[in-house]
């Protein structure tokens, strides 16, 4: 296992947004499957349903039930087709990974819980690059030493 993504890789790969084109190259040239945790896709599904719930309140918010679905049974697609695979995580070692983050860089830049779990569970898996297009998460993963390639 090479690498690890966030949430705002997957959104990127699965939504049309002005990342999807560099996300979209870098998942096509990989020669492994995409890592993913369990943590990590339960909270990219559950942002799933939030933008579907913002939007049926508010037509300017997020994005149908229609789409979400549509997402979601991509998401499915791959992880059955095994372009996608859910890895074990260790989540005591996690924890302790991200309480170590959180006191280094959350006064200092202030990190959120998801982003610094995010990047503990890339340290917690050995792996080399964090693939992220959030700037909060790109600095802490490069201040611990992470590649992250774009």
């Amino acid at each position: 296992m090479t690498c690890y993504p966030d949430t705002s890789f997957l959104c990127a790969l699965y939504r049309p947004q002005s990342n999807s084109q560099g996300a979209s190259r870098f998942f096509g040239l990989m020669k492994e499957p995409l890592f993913v945790s369990s943590m990590l896709l339960f909270e990219f599904r559950q942002s799933l349903r939030l933008q579907a719930f913002l939007h049926s309140k508010d037509r300017t918010k997020g994005f149908s039930n229609r789409e979400s679905l549509a997402v979601l049974e991509a998401l499915e697609r791959n992880l059955s087709e095994g372009f996608l695979r859910v890895v074990p995580l260790d989540l005591a070692d996690v924890m302790n990974r991200a309480e170590y983050l959180s006191s280094r860089h959350t006064r200092r830049e202030g990190a959120r819980g998801f982003d610094i779990l995010h990047v503990a569970s890339a340290l917690h898996l050995g792996v080399a690059e964090f693939l992220t297009y959030d700037l909060g998460q790109k600095r802490m993963a490069l201040a611990e030493s992470l590649i992250v390639p774009f």
